[in-house]
């Protein structure tokens, strides 16, 4: 037992740190000298960097976020490590990307690192998962979108037993059933942390806290209007040199 919490430990600690690995940040960096935190929307993360440098860049950034979050569940795996112990290495790792110890603890949001933790546990609900959370880029709702597949999955890990739920899971989750949900309804609760706990645009100023909280939850933004929310940088650096 004493090996087992030993090794957990281990796994944990390593799962934090490969998260808190700030790809993004760093292609930014040795790419184009940038700091990313200061461009478009200002986060850390894939969707930024392909804004404002260039989507051959985000590419390797993609593979290294999603393996990042399949790499810590797999450590645990083979460690021999319990599965809710190989879920907890996998929350770890999002937490790791989400606050980062090399970015003073405020980075992305977390999403790659987290469909890597999903491909991890069962690959064929991750998948479908994704593939339903890219049904709102033609609408501009990628963030609402994801939110809502994201909350999915321990609906449907919970349901896992229903005919055609069951075909998206590789095996029975028998009596590890609510395991499992826990895990992805922990996975859920750090992206909606993340999301909400993030501080306050100067362009949210007048905003009532609640819708606030509204436009950060479904919208994963301070404010309605994406296209104002995407310049904010560079509308402040133009206020700047005014």
């Amino acid at each position: 037992m004493t090996v087992e919490i030993t090794e957990f430990i281990f796994s944990i600690i390593f799962a934090y740190l490969l998260g808190s690995i700030p790809t993004a940040y760093l292609v930014a960096k040795w790419a184009r000298g940038i700091d990313l935190r200061k461009y478009g929307s200002g986060n850390v993360g894939f969707s930024n960097l392909a804004a404002s440098t260039s989507r051959w860049f985000a590419i390797p950034v993609f593979i290294f976020d999603i393996g990042k979050g399949a790499l810590a569940v797999y450590v645990a795996k083979w460690a021999g490590l319990p599965l809710y112990m190989q879920g907890l290495s996998g929350i770890a790792a999002v937490t790791g990307h989400n606050w980062p110890v090399f970015l003073n603890f405020n980075a992305g949001r977390g999403i790659l690192t987290l469909v890597g933790v999903g491909l991890a546990l069962e690959y064929k609900l991750a998948i479908f998962l994704v593939l339903l959370s890219f049904a709102g880029i033609p609408f501009h709702i990628l963030a609402t979108s994801a939110l809502i597949a994201i909350f999915l999955s321990p609906v449907m890990v919970w349901f896992s037993t229903v005919p055609v739920i069951n075909w998206f899971f590789n095996a029975p989750l028998g009596n590890e059933k609510l395991t499992m949900t826990l895990i992805f309804l922990g996975l859920w609760f750090i992206l909606v942390i993340r999301r909400l706990t993030v501080p306050r645009s100067p362009l949210a100023s007048s905003l009532s806290r609640y819708n606030l909280m509204i436009n950060r939850f479904f919208l994963d933004r301070d404010i309605r209007n994406r296209e104002e929310w995407l310049r904010r940088n560079s509308i402040k650096t133009v206020k700047e040199s005014a």
